[in-house]
């Protein structure tokens, strides 16, 4: 049965659960895909997560084996394709616990980067499983930064092959999923030289272990880099090389060539290497930090809402912690940015499509702002939700703590999410380098992206509200986030100036101004994303409710951002402190109207009992039978030899004494 307190908030819904659920999935019909393909893998035993909690590292990692190979033959089974309509709905069905992840990242470097007589003799053989592919870029001494890394592939005419090296121990391959115990192939990307000339970093396809008994090949060392904070079922690995010859046609081609005399060809843009991790950047937002913020909100909303603790008002029973203003302070503005960035992610999948098919006509003009918006995003974004994830923990208070909750382990998953793909830092800077170029060409006034354009308009006005009411007019709220990224732009690029004219040189100018070139680029992404909130809340439809709430959540994103970032938005004046009260009270005002739609809200991301895997989140709100059940299962809870082996002595010993 439903505790009646979840039941009851369900009640009062000011609009179509069921619509707003299309909505995010982007129409009916996907949501019915969505369901057919979750139903399905939730109904195999083989992809149970229910003892998750419970298993070692060595049980996650064959476990997640298990499921990726069972997968294989249920989508046979199903008719499901790469290239179908339910693939997406796969990963999200199977909450990530499976192996061959980097497989497709292997396939899609080979896919992006081969030529078509590459993806015609590799693509095939990866999408049979033929192979296990992994993609190893990262180095023990070099991540984000790629003309950095140390591996080697000489090319020796004599024989047609690249001799490839990892010369010291920082040049050893470090982290790449799948290749610890997995992986038969990986692309590894290396400095290539030919005749002792150095051209660069290169992306070659090496075998590591025999096809036929899975044992190291010649000259390839590699194993398992140990336990992390969390991905324990991946086999993140290791690689040295000594000496390991792979045929010419192994190094992927479809930009550069190397003829069979050492003559080297580059064809289009090198930039295009940066396009495979922007797509990798661009899939990672939703499946894996989208997801686990919409969990967190989903299972922090309804605990708050079941959970009674000490009372508002004398006399009654005890109040459900939702109806503290503090709580929904926690929970709600991370609800509302978790709608936020669906939406920017939507944003950016269609600025990514456009790109996509630019590039395939050898156009690269979309590159820049598209590298720009996807680095800055996936920084802001990972930040903002793994911040709002352990927001979600703490306000669930001790019952959070526990794994059994789910909180846990999507914060320390969603945690690494900060780094891999990019560090956060390194890729603010790469979108701040782009905004300080736009500026200058704004200035000099030649064409910008359109993401950049509002760097062309200078405007001098102050904030135009006069009372409450107008914060929450989006193009109030939406000017005063424009201005200050204007401003956080503009005044880095003229100190950045200031210093080159006063002799400072170029590289450390940069270095004097990245804390505050992180700022601004952060602040470009924040003004995107609410501008992005308030038009798509623009162009929805005003039936069912639907722009109603929508619009609720794009003011609170919005306003909770000036509350949380007063100063930036005082600095020049351009709102006053009476403003800055008028925020507040808007915002606070907004809190309470959201808290009445809180629950379906979260209802309408439409997570099983299964997916979230959480006692405190289910959608029957019985959390304290739930806790108490899985604790039960839990192997602790068998009699430990550690009783033969020192409680008896001791407890006995101290007994005889007595």
């Amino acid at each position: 049965s439903v505790n009646p307190d979840l039941a009851s908030e369900r009640q009062t819904a000011s609009f179509s659960v069921e619509k707003l659920t299309a909505l995010l999935d982007g129409g009916a019909e996907q949501t019915r895909i969505r369901r057919a393909v979750v139903e399905a893998i939730e109904s195999d035993p083989v992809f149970s997560r229910e003892n998750q909690y419970f298993q070692t590292q060595n049980e996650r990692y064959e476990a997640a084996v298990r499921k990726a190979v069972h997968l294989q033959k249920k989508m046979h089974e199903m008719g499901w394709t790469e290239n179908g309509p339910e693939y997406k709905y796969i990963y999200r069905a199977l909450s990530g616990d499976v192996a061959f992840l980097l497989h497709r990242v292997f396939m899609r470097s080979i896919s992006v980067l081969g030529s078509d007589k590459q993806i015609a003799k590799w693509i095939p053989l990866a999408t049979q499983h033929k192979l296990i592919g992994s993609y190893a870029q990262t180095e023990l001494g070099h991540g984000t930064y790629l003309q950095g890394l140390e591996t080697t592939a000489v090319f020796d005419t004599a024989t047609q092959e690249f001799i490839l090296n990892t010369p010291k121990i920082s040049a050893m391959k470090w982290w790449p999923g799948d290749m610890g115990r997995s992986a038969t192939h990986t692309v590894v990307f290396a400095q290539l030289y030919i005749h002792g000339k150095c051209y660069g970093i290169h992306p070659f396809i090496v075998q590591i272990r025999s096809l036929q008994d899975h044992s190291l090949c010649p000259g390839i060392t590699a194993g398992d880099i140990g336990p992390k904070m969390n991905f324990e079922h991946i086999d993140n690995g290791y690689l040295l090389l000594k000496n390991v010859r792979i045929p010419r046609e192994n190094m992927l081609s479809k930009f550069c060539e190397v003829r069979p005399d050492g003559t080297y060809v580059r064809q289009g843009s090198q930039k295009i290497n940066y396009f495979t991790m922007t797509t990798v950047r661009i899939s990672l937002i939703s499946d894996e930090v989208l997801t686990p913020l919409m969990k967190a909100c989903t299972i922090a909303t309804r605990y708050s809402a079941v959970r009674r603790q000490s009372k508002l008002k004398p006399g009654e029973q005890e109040a459900k912690i939702l109806d503290y203003q503090t709580q929904q302070e926690k929970v709600l503005p991370q609800l509302a940015a978790a709608y936020a960035f669906h939406f920017i992610n939507n944003y950016l999948q269609e600025l990514f499509n456009r790109g996509y098919s630019e590039i395939q006509r050898k156009n690269f003009d979309m590159l820049p702002e598209l590298h720009a918006l996807s680095s800055g995003f996936k920084a802001v974004i990972t930040q903002h939700c793994t911040a709002g994830v352990e927001i979600c923990l703490r306000a669930c208070g001790g019952h959070g703590y526990s794994l059994l909750s789910g909180l846990p382990s999507l914060y320390t998953k969603i945690l690494a999410s900060c780094i891999y793909e990019g560090e956060n830092t390194i890729l603010l800077l790469q979108t701040a380098r782009f905004l300080i170029k736009c500026f200058m060409a704004a200035n000099a006034g030649q064409p910008v992206p359109p993401s950049v354009t509002y760097l062309t308009a200078v405007k001098h006005g102050k904030c135009p509200a006069k009372n409450k009411l107008d914060f929450l007019s989006p193009d109030i709220y939406t000017e005063a986030y424009q201005h200050v990224a204007f401003r956080l732009t503009s005044s880095t690029a003229a100190k950045l100036q200031d210093l080159i004219q006063s002799g400072v040189k170029k590289h450390d100018a940069w270095n004097q101004c990245t804390v505050q070139l992180v700022q601004a680029a952060k602040a470009h992404c924040h003004y995107i994303a609410v501008k992005n909130f308030a038009e798509t809340v623009e162009k929805l439809e005003t039936k069912a409710g639907i722009q109603k709430i929508m619009k609720h959540l794009c003011d609170l994103f919005a306003l909770h951002g000036i509350f949380s970032n007063t100063g930036a938005f005082l600095h020049d004046g351009y709102t006053s402190a009476a403003q800055m009260d008028m925020v507040t009270a808007s915002y606070l005002d907004l809190l309470a109207v959201i808290r009445k739609d809180a629950v379906p809200l979260v209802d309408a991301f439409d997570f099983t009992d299964k997916s979230l895997n959480s006692a405190l989140g289910s959608s029957d709100g019985q959390v304290y039978q739930r806790l108490y059940e899985w604790a039960q299962k839990s192997p602790t809870n068998q009699m430990s030899p550690a009783y033969e082996r020192y409680l008896k002595p001791l407890l006995h010993n101290t007994l005889s004494k007595l």
